[in-house]
């Protein structure tokens, strides 16, 4: 029902064992700027929509709209305020991802190049045998995979069977056993799976725990308002590195901030130059233009966001975090949907949302 379902955003460490990812002191207040962002049109499906439209048909509980560094519009809805932590389901795939290049960036990692064997021997003889870095992170490992959680019988519902019995080490045995369906790099299939081995080459190649990392490298330097806290697979296990991940609204906007100002953290680059182009740039895989980054959805062209270079972090049930570098827009949205197939038919879509907003926010 939708008071159980909404309270599963709210209170996640109810339901799995947790990690904390520690913010650091001080906290960084965010600018409020003397403009606020007017109403506007929003286009879509034949009909005209407004933001009112938007927060209630989608069922919005956080919308967070920054630009130029100032917050335009701060909205809390569906009983949460400014301190209440929110999950960000697949959202969590774009901060591990970004995890890697700031292991590269440290020398954990050498190269998006390298092959994971390298990090995760344990793979050797397995359908990630050839896999690299890079291929991981574009969701072209080519390991079968379907990602339909309204599937029983799908790798992600077992995977969230594993999950759900809390056994270590579980999900990557899981991993192993999986077949080839394609060539590494040639055929794209989302695949929370590949975002769990992620987290796994991160503690590899690093030694430390994803949310450790994490903090160590951005959450604790970004004057974050809270620590954050992800999902284990079991207690003292990997982080379900794909799902698992809650913050606050402002807290998510402080770390959409750090991929707009291209992984630089006062002063001090935590990722590569060039990192946050490349994770939010669209591929040809397979001879087909594929929307899709370092597990960063790139935002299709109307109103000519392609040429903006806009991408988003895309979570199950309606979380997203949209950012515009050539506009310097960022968006916060998060959530209670009612069903899984409501971001792909939502009431008002988002991409018409993002697009609309970015031709009113001045």
């Amino acid at each position: 029902m939708p008071i159980e379902h909404q309270r599963t955003f709210v209170t996640p460490e109810m339901n799995f064992a947790t990690r904390i990812v520690k913010a650091g002191a001080p906290v960084r207040p965010l600018t409020y700027g003397n403009r606020p962002l007017p109403d506007f049109p929003i286009a879509w499906n034949g009909a005209t929509y407004d933001i009112y439209d938007y927060v209630s048909r989608n069922r919005v509980a956080g919308l967070l709209v920054m630009k130029d560094d100032e917050i335009r519009l701060e909205h809390y809805d569906l009983g949460i305020d400014a301190q209440t932590r929110w999950l960000s389901m697949s959202m969590a795939k774009s901060f591990s991802t970004t995890l890697i290049g700031a292991a590269i960036q440290d020398g954990h990692i050498r190269s998006v190049d390298e092959p994971l064997t390298t990090y995760l021997p344990d793979f050797i003889g397995t359908a990630f045998d050839g896999v690299t870095v890079k291929t991981l992170m574009q969701m072209t490992s080519g390991v079968r995979w379907s990602d339909d959680q309204t599937d029983a019988n799908s790798e992600r519902r077992h995977m969230l069977e594993m999950q759900i019995a809390q056994q270590s080490g579980a999900i990557m045995r899981y991993m192993a056993e999986r077949p080839r369906a394609a060539a590494p790099g040639t055929q794209w299939c989302y695949s929370t799976g590949d975002t769990h081995v992620v987290g796994a080459l991160i503690k590899a190649a690093t030694g430390k725990w994803l949310s450790d990392y994490f903090s160590e490298k951005i959450w604790s330097r970004l004057g974050m308002e809270q620590d954050g806290a992800w999902w284990l697979e079991a207690p003292e296990g990997l982080e379900v590195a794909g799902s698992g991940f809650f913050a606050t609204l402002r807290d998510y906007a402080r770390f959409a901030r750090f991929i707009l100002d291209d992984g630089v953290i006062d002063g001090t680059r935590v990722l590569p130059e060039g990192w946050v182009r490349e994770a939010g740039s669209a591929r040809e895989i397979g001879g087909k233009r594929v929307d899709y980054g370092y597990m960063w959805w790139i935002v299709p062209g109307a109103d000519g966001a392609l040429d903006d270079g806009a991408f988003t972090a895309r979570g199950i049930f309606g979380q997203l975090m949209y950012i515009n570098p050539k506009q310097r827009v960022i968006c916060v949205v998060l959530s209670a949907r009612a069903k899984p197939a409501s971001m792909i038919n939502p009431a008002v879509a988002d991409n018409a949302f993002f697009n609309a907003l970015v031709g009113a926010v001045k």
